[in-house]
């Protein structure tokens, strides 16, 4: 059973902790603290993985700053401006994350928990039946719409690869342009200043 004294240090690790969501997939621990390094240093970044999908694939993390106001830093750019992590096309979204988001949370003081059955007639049988079902649709929903949201971005990961090899070529070809001399013997054939000279 938790002490008020655990309590109150993990009610210390929620107020430095940002929830973020809106992330891709592909997005890794590294990849998170280098994002969030300018704001000042990443404790930790925890993944809440997405049970309702195949893959548990995370979606959304538990970032803990070295204080408060470095929390309120990342939470107060973020919602101002976009954020692109790992050049994915949408930006991330940013809160102030709460107690119940932890599932390592310890347990409050003095608190009780309550189980009982549901019987067939039971009026909230009902009601957990219903919850059941729009729970089933909402993760058929959910993996449809997560397979669109990655070939979206594999596509867009090789576009952006393709973009970056043909730069890398560009600066190949002029760099060779530039030291076997062809620069300055365009610049002479063409009466003008050379490169590199003032």
């Amino acid at each position: 059973m938790g002490t008020s004294e655990e309590y109150a240090a993990f009610q210390e690790k929620v107020k430095r902790t940002v929830y973020i969501d809106n992330l891709s997939p592909q997005v890794t621990e590294p990849v998170m603290k280098n994002a969030l390094d300018q704001f000042g240093n990443v404790n930790s970044v925890q993944f809440i993985p997405n049970y309702i999908v195949p893959g548990n694939i995370p979606k959304c993390a538990l970032v803990e700053m070295e204080s408060k106001k470095q929390a309120d830093a990342v939470i107060s750019v973020i919602t101002e401006f976009p954020f692109m992590i790992s050049g994915m096309p949408r930006p991330v979204r940013a809160s102030a994350a709460v107690e119940n988001m932890f599932d390592d949370r310890p347990r409050k003081p003095d608190r009780k928990i309550h189980c009982r059955w549901l019987d067939n007639d039971d009026p909230d049988f009902e009601i957990a039946k219903k919850l059941k079902h729009l729970s089933q649709i909402h993760s058929k929903e959910a993996d449809f719409l997560l397979k669109k949201q990655l070939q979206e971005e594999e596509k867009l990961a090789k576009k952006q690869q393709e973009e970056l090899k043909a730069h890398y070529k560009k600066h190949e070809l002029m760099d060779g342009i530039m030291s076997d001399g062809t620069a300055k013997r365009l610049a002479r054939l063409y009466n003008i200043r050379p490169p590199n000279e003032g």
